[in-house]
């Protein structure tokens, strides 16, 4: 997986579609945690401080909801 890039995420969320396409379009690898279905993955993206989806997690970069910005930065 590229940088250990996670996308936690909800059912319907749009910013969410946007940021996989975003990664997906970079040819980039990463894995998606459902927030609704794992409550300690909802409990980390908590205590980080996030109150919406998606929560990305690159190696030591995160943030929340669709940055373009942030995702062409990634290696």
């Amino acid at each position: 997986m590229d940088a250990g890039i996670i996308v936690y995420s909800k059912p319907g969320c749009v910013q969410c579609t946007a940021t996989t396409r975003a990664l997906e379009a970079r040819k980039l690898s990463y894995d998606v945690v459902d927030l609704t279905q794992d409550p300690a993955a909802m409990d980390r993206v908590t205590r980080l401080g996030y109150r919406q989806a998606p929560v990305v997690i690159a190696g030591e970069k995160h943030w929340a909801g669709f940055r373009p910005d942030l995702i062409a930065n990634l290696p």
